[in-house]
């Protein structure tokens, strides 16, 4: 039986957001703002020749409701860059994935504080959707197309992340295709012999 509470009492304490400034980091005076953007790409959608045409990006609503980004918050102390990234949008946005290499970093300025802040943000490759996460009762998320989110997204930051994001996929499509390409014309030589 205290095998059992235990659990329960693991499954609630990972449904709590971190909150709280102590254990945030600071580099020259600027917050470290961590975050990702989730995507995925459409189901049965195999026949798409644009990454765009395929891709979904996740947003969520901002804290107050006004407005859609993508999910970030503070790097702590006790995590890395990309722990912290994935927590983060675990906890704004209630999915899990795979963190890829980091697209950038950007210095912008908090509406809220009007202090400059350093944001970094990575693509997260989404593998698990959940029904519960930590702040599921304060933001709303929605999977939508690139042109969409460059639309309704708030952060010009952001904006510019996604950008980078859509060039990297299509650049990956592109080394794919041509791998296919050079693996196909291979075999067809050999066959030929």
């Amino acid at each position: 039986m205290a095998t059992a509470l235990v659990s329960q009492e693991n499954v609630v304490a990972s449904l709590v957001s971190r909150t709280g400034r102590h254990l945030q980091r600071y580099d020259k005076g600027r917050r470290q703002v961590v975050g990702c953007i989730p995507y995925r790409y459409k189901k049965g959608n195999s026949n798409a020749s644009e990454v765009e045409d395929e891709l979904e990006v996740l947003v969520i609503s901002s804290q107050k409701g006004k407005g859609k980004l993508f999910p970030k918050g503070g790097w702590e102390l006790d995590e890395t860059i990309t722990q912290a990234a994935s927590r983060e949008t675990y906890e704004e946005a209630g999915v899990k994935g795979t963190v890829e290499p980091q697209l950038g970093n950007w210095t912008f300025q908090s509406r809220a504080h009007g202090t400059d802040y350093d944001g970094y943000l990575f693509p997260l490759r989404v593998t698990e959707v959940l029904d519960f996460w930590p702040e599921k009762n304060n933001r709303q998320r929605l999977w939508m197309s690139v042109d969409e989110a460059r639309e309704c997204c708030q952060r010009g930051w952001m904006k510019e992340a996604l950008d980078v994001l859509v060039d990297r996929l299509a650049g990956r499509q592109q080394l794919d295709e041509e791998e296919m390409g050079s693996c196909s014309a291979s075999h067809q030589a050999k066959s030929n012999l």
